[in-house]
């Protein structure tokens, strides 16, 4: 099969196209032809070295959405022909920027109706990481208020869908030329960055999604209200933060996404009741994987990057 491996640490040109041999699905685990698989955030970080992985050579990614070749034993959920999404586990299940990948079978579920596999390839990690921070972590609530930062990211945007979904006031921080977007999706105030302190002018906010970290971590849990919380994704300083928030009555999460059937069976629902649709940043074939890694490395990316497997 193909694959994009790395031998070593660096830009996106040590990653490179190698023929390896087609892995076999071990018990519980399906063998997936991955037709689509997202690049995200955590892919060039851990080229980069900065990840919790050790030394290469490994391939990257855990998106996945594709057909099941073939199923290991004991596994009933999944049949050779039936086509699945999900995200293989985070972070040691890693594979999935491949023609083939193994995984568990209870990390995927059936495709959604009516979306094609580029964009089922790109929801699972983004989708998974926002619906465990604000349903399984924060116990977002109707009528609650949210602050999401870098809404139109890859996370961000799915988060603002599905806290919509939930019934919450969703506030927002995007560059001004991402605010016709965000409206689109149902954000009811919207901040730039570029020109505005969110803390000058957000105040009792029950809930901020952090993907952003650096000192928005610190300056975010000012704006909370008495008992609120923050949940940040890049895990990392945790100590110092949960005491910062204890000091001021507030709390602070920091969590790592993890392969979950139960969530992806949520966020599958969503998609098909046409509550979550992924905003497509931009395709690019198996090959091309340093180009897609070079343009969400600009920080200016809109959605979600995919690679494509025929």
């Amino acid at each position: 099969m193909r694959a994009i491996t790395q031998d070593a640490y660096g830009g996106p040109e040590v990653l490179r196209e190698a023929q390896l041999d087609k892995p076999e699905p071990g018990p519980s685990e399906v063998l997936i032809r991955v037709r689509a698989a997202g690049v995200n955030p955590t892919d060039w970080k851990h080229r980069a070295g900065q990840g919790f992985l050790g030394e290469p050579p490994r391939i990257l990614g855990w998106d996945v959405s594709g057909v099941v070749e073939a199923i290991g034993t004991g596994v009933t959920l999944h049949k050779p022909g039936d086509e699945v999404f999900g995200m293989l586990p985070y972070p040691f299940g890693l594979g999935s920027h491949a023609e083939y990948v193994t995984g568990p079978a209870r990390a995927f579920v059936p495709k959604p109706t009516g979306v094609d596999h580029v964009q089922a390839g790109a929801i699972p990690l983004a989708a998974l990481t926002a619906w465990q921070a604000l349903n399984d972590t924060a116990d977002l609530q109707a009528g609650q208020r949210i602050l999401i930062h870098a809404a139109a990211g890859g996370v961000g945007h799915l988060a603002v869908q599905i806290a919509k979904a939930k019934g919450a006031h969703v506030i927002a921080t995007a560059s001004k030329s991402k605010h016709e977007f965000l409206t689109g999706l149902g954000v009811d105030e919207l901040i730039d960055y570029t020109s505005a302190d969110f803390t000058e002018v957000v105040s009792d906010v029950d809930v901020v999604l952090d993907p952003i970290a650096a000192d928005y971590r610190s300056r975010s849990l000012r704006v909370l209200r008495k008992g609120g919380i923050l949940v940040s994704i890049l895990p990392y300083d945790r100590d110092e933060l949960v005491a910062e928030a204890d000091e001021l009555g507030v709390r602070a999460e920091l969590m790592l996404v993890e392969a979950d059937q139960a969530g992806m069976q949520a966020v599958r629902e969503l998609v098909e009741a046409g509550k979550l649709r992924v905003e497509i940043a931009g395709t690019f074939p198996l090959a091309d994987a340093a180009k897609a890694h070079a343009q969400g490395e600009t920080g200016r990316t809109q959605g979600k990057l995919v690679l494509t497997i025929n």
